[in-house]
């Protein structure tokens, strides 16, 4: 008897429904025609419950991120490619080569399988465009109303050489304070969109991969104290934490840090501060004075580092503030957040 003929999945017109997450041939076609066909890697292919992986023969980085952007697709990126960003991120920050990712979808029931269809490609090339490879993964759908059209989790895996130690608790008095560039850009990307907001240049997601940057960096500075990619909160936020773990203080030159006209325009009609709006695509380093110039020239070279500049300089203080010169010949202080400034950001 032959098999009964499956029509293909209609990627066009079609929507998620809850049998793709029944467990039966609604989901495994889900799972062959679009997520395996676009992830295709030997490991995935094995088609079991685990990827089995080969040693990696040095340290073991993990890191594990949740995508629950509003909305999903936004100027210069979307909730796929974000996902695959935000974890190779993580893993670079901490010094690693980032290997492999692992990708859970929640569905929403009634999700447009064409809009699924672009995010999983977009997450595909994002992986391939970083050299990682999506080995495992798993499906579920909720009720329509119960989700918000698909949420992403990630675990990423790579592996760090030896001799390399970065950690929040390193910062020393004395150090400098690198950015990788501008600050803001995806926050107010994705808030422009979110409100429907026009500005007469268009503000773009800011969305990399981070670990070549944070590669070449590191080679220039062998005492580089820490990396971190200053997502939700902020760069303010983000030295706050580091001023925290290592029990120092911050000093930071306004003048200094880089901030695109158009996203400062726009921070200003909303009356926001672009120090605590969320980027995807930047790095803040912190090494010592004596290596500076070598990091920042490092970074400068790089294609996602060229408006990179020093802002600051780490300086002893018992209460861990973190303050920033301004234009104005005054100092402010930037403390933590009361809330959340831009909420569904990453």
């Amino acid at each position: 008897m032959s098999k009964s003929y499956t029509r293909p999945l209609d990627l066009k017109h079609g929507l998620v429904n809850l049998t793709h997450g029944s467990g039966g041939r609604a989901m495994a076609q889900l799972v062959s025609e679009l997520f395996a066909a676009e992830f295709a890697n030997d490991w995935l292919a094995q088609g079991n419950d685990q990827a089995i992986l080969p040693p990696p023969g040095a340290r073991i980085a993990i890191a594990t991120d949740s995508h629950v952007i509003s909305p999903l697709f936004f100027p210069g990126g979307d909730i796929g490619s974000l996902a695959v960003h935000g974890t190779v991120n993580d893993l670079a920050m901490g010094g690693a080569t980032p290997l492999y990712l692992s990708a859970g979808f929640i569905l929403e029931e009634g999700l447009p399988l064409a809009d699924l269809a672009r995010i999983v490609r977009s997450m595909a090339a994002a992986a391939r465009a970083a050299g990682v490879a999506i080995v495992t993964g798993d499906t579920k759908v909720v009720e329509r109303g119960k989700g918000d059209g698909v949420f992403i989790s990630t675990t990423g895996v790579g592996v760090v050489a030896d001799g390399v130690k970065l950690s929040g608790d390193q910062a020393r008095p004395g150090d400098v304070i690198l950015l990788s560039g501008t600050l803001g850009d995806h926050g107010m990307a994705v808030m422009s969109q979110r409100e429907g907001l026009g500005f007469a240049s268009p503000i773009l997601s800011d969305s990399a991969a981070l670990h070549t940057l944070a590669a070449d960096l590191l080679a220039a500075s062998p005492g580089l104290r820490l990396m971190r990619d200053p997502t939700r909160g902020g760069l303010a936020t983000t030295l706050n934490e580091i001023a925290q773990q290592s029990g120092v203080g911050m000093r930071l030159q306004e003048s200094a840090i880089p901030v695109q006209a158009s996203v400062r325009a726009a921070c200003e009609f909303l009356g926001l501060d672009p120090l605590y709006i969320a980027n995807e695509g930047k790095l803040v380093a912190i090494c010592p004075a004596e290596q500076a110039a070598a990091a920042l020239a490092a970074l400068q070279a790089h294609p996602l580092g060229q408006q990179a500049a020093i802002i600051g300089e780490v300086v002893a203080d018992a209460h861990q503030f973190v303050r920033v010169a301004t234009d104005f010949g005054g100092e402010r202080l930037l403390d933590w957040l009361s809330g959340e400034m831009l909420p569904r950001i990453c």
